[in-house]
């Protein structure tokens, strides 16, 4: 190299940049290249590091659209052997105790099948781990979409005809449209000046494993607790035998010690907590733990820029809507940048990414107002209060045509879906 000149910065040209290698972001990028939209994924982690044993013990819930969308975008094959279907759901309430009220809520897949044609199921359960495998081999398969990991960006600047991001390593990316799919902390989203609003539980949620005695039959229970909500979600069989995903939510000056029992005490509270409608209770594998937050960004575009998922909001799992929601802003952003670039407009232009902030925006502050509602409703051992929910829930379970309605809320049927979401091609 001659004497006084440096070499330039390597520079990749793409369509869009989605920084943030998450379920999320992964998504999103496989469902824009299958379109044929060139499409980058800056990743802060290696695909060998997120889909390690050890990285994230979690299990989703995958809402009935969601499902059809991750069909849609040829994924789901790689995820059915994994996928436990939720044909049950049973909501109870309890006291300090763990006793559980003798009024319930039960919901049945087959309800929403008035023939014998059969209904689907209500969703599935799949392990974090399965989910991130299948999307990163649909990633790999597609021919518009690159993968840069592990990279972090350390600067984003827009102009009229794109916007530019710089790598710590000094590359550069050159896109029409940058997404944000790196989650809750979301850089791009403080680089750009979008405000959060945002507040946090006093509760941690804790995650594990169990095998039990007793088959699940694909029921998925929430059992309400002063504390917080006890979620058993169904998980496929396996050499361990019947298996379900815990999400057990704690006050947060209590689960530190929970977290420091051993397995046998550990599996021991939580059998108290949960009851014996299983058989015996015996965690397999890790913990994890999250302090449970809502936050909720002010806007979820800017100049050239949009956000999905926890970049965008983070709910409390009350619901297992979390991941649903960040699927719900896939759907409807792939949908938008598709039906833009058919009409030959800028990806970045504001006209797209103006729909986009529109049709999210009422569908996000209503599940935002619902999941914190419930929590608050039913997160406390207050004795009027908790009559009023028992009998919220018996009544809702007597009224046939509300529990259809709330099934196919839950199943992700209700709103102005996306063409992924209603099962039709992108």
């Amino acid at each position: 190299m001659l004497a006084g000149h440096m070499a330039k910065p390597k520079m990749i040209q793409t369509e869009v940049a989605v920084v943030g290698g998450g379920m999320v972001g992964l998504t999103l990028a496989v469902a824009l290249a299958g379109a044929g939209i060139a499409t980058v994924v800056v990743d802060a982690a290696t695909p060998e590091a997120r889909t390690a044993t050890g990285y994230d013990g979690r299990a989703s819930a995958i809402a009935h659209a969601s499902h059809q969308a991750l069909a849609g975008i040829g994924v789901w094959q790689g995820l059915a052997e994994y996928a436990q279907p939720i044909e049950r759901i049973r909501v109870s309430d309890g006291d300090a105790t763990g006793r559980a009220s003798s009024l319930f809520l039960h919901y049945d897949h087959r309800e929403l099948a008035p023939t014998d044609a059969g209904a689907p199921p209500l969703g599935f359960i799949v392990e974090n781990r399965a989910i991130r495998r299948a999307l990163l081999a649909a990633l790999a398969a597609a021919p518009s979409a690159s993968h840069v990991a592990p990279a972090t960006v350390t600067a984003l600047e827009t102009d009229g005809a794109g916007v530019t991001l710089t790598l710590a390593d000094g590359r550069l990316i050159r896109a029409r449209l940058a997404v944000a799919a790196d989650g809750r902390d979301s850089r791009l989203r403080a680089m750009a000046g979008i405000g959060v609003t945002e507040w946090a539980y006093k509760q941690t949620g804790i995650v594990c494993t169990v095998a039990h005695e007793r088959p699940h039959r694909a029921v998925a229970h929430e059992h309400f607790l002063p504390a917080g909500p006890l979620a058993l979600l169904p998980m496929v069989d396996d050499e361990h035998g019947h298996r379900s995903s815990v999400v057990w939510t704690e006050r947060r000056d209590v689960a530190p010690a929970i977290l420091g029992l051993t397995d046998e005490d550990f599996s021991a509270a939580l059998q108290r907590r949960f009851g014996d409608s299983l058989g015996r209770l015996r965690i397999l594998g890790g913990r994890w733990s999250y302090p449970l937050a809502l936050h909720f960004a002010a806007r979820v575009t800017a100049r050239r820029l949009a956000l999905v998922g926890d970049a965008a909001h983070a709910i409390h799992p009350i619901a297992g809507q979390g991941l649903n929601l960040g699927l719900r802003d896939v759907a409807a952003l792939a949908e938008v940048l598709v039906d833009a670039r058919r009409l030959g407009l800028d990806l970045g232009d504001g006209t797209a990414l103006g729909r986009y902030e529109r049709w999210r925006r009422f569908d996000t502050v209503t599940l935002i107002a619902v999941t914190d509602g419930l929590n608050r409703l039913f997160s406390n051992d207050i004795a009027p209060l908790r009559l009023l929910r028992d009998l919220g829930l018996a009544a809702v379970n007597e009224l046939p045509p509300l529990k259809r309605f709330f099934m196919r809320h839950a199943m992700g049927q209700v709103g102005d879906l996306p063409r992924l979401l209603a099962g039709a091609a992108l």
